[in-house]
């Protein structure tokens, strides 16, 4: 297993994400809805792709591929990549990261809409 270490830019977007995430669980439980919202749901598909991605980076499901318009931060000779938190998606989210700075840890710069 991979340690996942999230960089200050990516640890402020899932918090904002989480935050609102649970202020629409509140809203919905108090209001009596059941169906989850777009923002509960899009928490959800987040977490759950960090968590394949610190097992196993090269899931299929991640479709994780290499994203050369970014540069990596802590080894500029090395790869960005991207991994896919939602598929067929207008504005579907995406997750950068690199591998490093030790062995057997990967950084997540960035969760974001697909620019």
């Amino acid at each position: 297993m991979l340690k996942v270490t999230l960089s200050q830019r990516a640890m402020t977007q899932f918090e904002e994400m989480e935050a609102a995430a649970f202020r629409s669980l509140e809203s919905r439980i108090r209001s009596g809805k059941k169906k989850s919202t777009k923002i509960e749901g899009l928490f959800k598909q987040v977490n759950k792709t960090l968590a394949l991605l610190s097992t196993n980076p090269r899931h299929p499901g991640l479709q994780t591929h290499p994203y050369i318009t970014l540069e990596n931060p802590i080894d500029r000779d090395e790869k960005v990549f991207e991994a896919y938190v939602q598929q067929r998606t207008p504005g579907a989210y995406r997750i950068f990261w690199c591998y490093g700075p030790g062995k057997q840890e990967i950084t997540i710069l960035a969760i974001t809409p697909h620019p």
